[in-house]
């Protein structure tokens, strides 16, 4: 079987566990193009907050890229570009052990995605990748967690389970529209845009 063929194989097994049983609050699916049929190397999730933490209460959009190298190379996992997070490049691309050198083929999509949920609270200063963020987490811990309740207020979404159809404060696109990931959630750009932060 093509590599192409292996890391598809491999998707549609995920995507059939997923259904089965995930976390609560969690979204996983791959997208739906125009044709009405299922791009499985493309996954729109939504990542909550975890309870007790400072993060509770929003819904964190994300996308997994999978290449044909899949599951010997990991995901490309992208939050919207200017996501606040010491661990989170001005991109959106997410740093994480996982996601790099520490990444094992038996990695399923559902222990990436509680593992991103786990960064979000407890990240690794020692792998930074916003310079803004570490000097805020490092010397002004009150201004830093100001900055997350900020964040999560602008990217919260809500989710529909029967696809991406359009609400408010923000709203799914169509998968296949060009720059689909910035315009994911125009609220929380332009709330970022009215902070001086620029979408990158």
């Amino acid at each position: 079987m093509a590599s192409g063929g292996i890391a598809r194989g491999r998707l549609a097994e995920e995507r059939k566990s997923w259904r089965k049983n995930h976390p609560h609050g969690f979204v996983a699916k791959p997208e739906t193009l125009p044709d009405g049929s299922v791009n499985l190397m493309l996954w729109r999730c939504v990542i909550p907050g975890k309870p007790g933490t400072d993060w509770e209460g929003g819904y964190y959009p994300l996308t997994m890229q999978f290449d044909d190298n899949y599951p010997t190379t990991a995901p490309s996992c992208r939050f919207p570009a200017g996501f606040f997070h010491i661990n989170v490049y001005d991109s959106g691309a997410v740093c994480l052990s996982i996601l790099g050198g520490a990444w094992k083929p038996s990695i399923t999509v559902k222990q990436v995605l509680v593992g991103i949920q786990e960064l979000l609270d407890d990240p690794n200063p020692d792998s930074s990748a916003q310079h803004r963020c570490y000097e805020l987490y490092k010397k002004n811990m009150p201004e830093y967690k100001n900055k997350v309740n900020k964040a999560w207020v602008k990217i919260r979404i809500w989710v529909f389970p029967k696809g991406e159809r359009p609400v408010k404060p923000g709203k799914w696109v169509n998968p296949g529209s060009k720059n689909s990931l910035s315009l994911l959630c125009p609220a929380y750009l332009q709330l970022m845009r009215e902070d001086g932060d620029k979408e990158r």
